[in-house]
Parts: structure tokens; C-alpha cells; sequence
């Protein structure tokens, strides 16, 4: 046998080969639920809350440009924006180990 025709030969196994074990590999994937996912307690804040900030919020959007200048919508966006953007959480959740740990030591 050539060498060449050989060469082409395994060529075209290893490709094949290649091609199979990445299909498996995206098949298998689809089949596995996704476990490691994050999953978000309570989108959009504490549902016991959800109707009263809503009211103040569908108020100021009635208000139109009149809001800009009212307290209570100011007050009501600045709410919104901390819940949405979670700014007073931590960026890292802290372990219950961790957080014994640290009242000691205060």
C-alpha cells in the first residue's frame, strides 16, 4: 500500500472520529437539566411589596414630566433602581461559617 493513500486514510478516520465524539458531546448536553444553573429567589424584588411600589410607580408614569419634580416618585425610582440593581447585597453570598466567624471576632 502507498504511503500517501495510507496517510489520506487516517486522515479521514481522525476527522470522522472528531467529528463524532463533538456531536455526541453537544447531544449529551442537550439531554442533562441544567443543575448548575443560578437560580434567582425573587425576580423583581419581594412579592409582598410588588403592589404598592407598582401603584406609586404607575403614578409617577401618569404624572408625566410633573414627576421629575415629585418627592414621592424620586423616592419610588430610587426604590426601583436598589431592588433592580441589588446594590445593597454583596457581591460574594457569605457562608453561615463565615458570618459566625466574623461576629467573634467583633
Amino acid at each position: 500500500m502507498d504511503i500517501k493513500i495510507a496517510a489520506r486514510m487516517i486522515a479521514v478516520f481522525a476527522i470522522g472520529t472528531g467529528l463524532t465524539a463533538a456531536i455526541t458531546a453537544l447531544h449529551d448536553d442537550e439531554d442533562r437539566p441544567d443543575a448548575d444553573a443560578p437560580r434567582i429567589e425573587r425576580p423583581g424584588g419581594d412579592p409582598s411589596l410588588l403592589p404598592a411600589v407598582k401603584s406609586k410607580l404607575v403614578r409617577c408614569r401618569d404624572l408625566g414630566t410633573a414627576a421629575l419634580e415629585d418627592s414621592a416618585c424620586r423616592k419610588a425610582w430610587a426604590e426601583n433602581r436598589r431592588r433592580f440593581f441589588q446594590i445593597n447585597k454583596p457581591d460574594r453570598p457569605i457562608s453561615p461559617k463565615q458570618n459566625a466567624a466574623e461576629g467573634e471576632t467583633r
